[in-house]
């Protein structure tokens, strides 16, 4: 499977659609922490009879925890097609720092342009086994050549090869 190695100008070219995707997926985590809220105080008042079909409560908790399902469904669909089948990465802890990673090739290796929410443009980079932490500033050269790059090593895997 080929995959897209993105130039820097690419990539921010993605970004007023990526923050309107995580701010999308904000929302939805707003009204989960909302509703799991409400549950929580039905459990604290029922404790386990809130589980009891004839418990006065029993029909609106059931609905709570089928919108909490509902609504994390929603998300995994918004990241998956709007997100990855772009090619874009969605690293651990990305829902909850706002993250996103940009596949690219620089030195004949997959790299990842790195950005956060908010961020008006690509400022960083990290290597694929490094996280946020391990980000790096883009220099000229790099904002320049990032995905650019000839195949030196021959891998398949590279968009070129084929």
């Amino acid at each position: 499977m080929n995959r897209k190695a993105f130039t820097v100008a690419e990539a921010n070219l993605l970004l007023p659609k990526m923050e309107a995707v995580l701010s999308d997926i904000g929302h939805r985590i707003d009204r989960i922490q909302c509703t799991a809220e409400r549950l929580q105080v039905l459990d604290v008042i029922w404790g386990t009879a809130i589980l009891v079909e004839d418990n006065p409560d029993y029909q609106e908790a059931q609905n709570f925890r089928a919108r909490i399902t509902m609504l994390m469904g929603e998300i995994e669909t918004i990241v998956d097609r709007e997100i990855r089948a772009r090619g874009i990465c969605f690293p651990s802890g990305g829902l909850e720092y706002g993250l996103i990673d940009f596949p690219t090739i620089w030195q004949g290796r997959w790299v990842y342009l790195c950005w956060r929410q908010g961020e008006p443009s690509i400022v960083g980079w990290h290597e694929t086994d490094e996280g946020f932490a391990g980000r790096h500033e883009l220099t000229f050269e790099q904002i320049r050549m990032m995905g650019q790059e000839f195949n030196p090593l021959g891998d398949p895997d590279l968009p070129w090869a084929s």
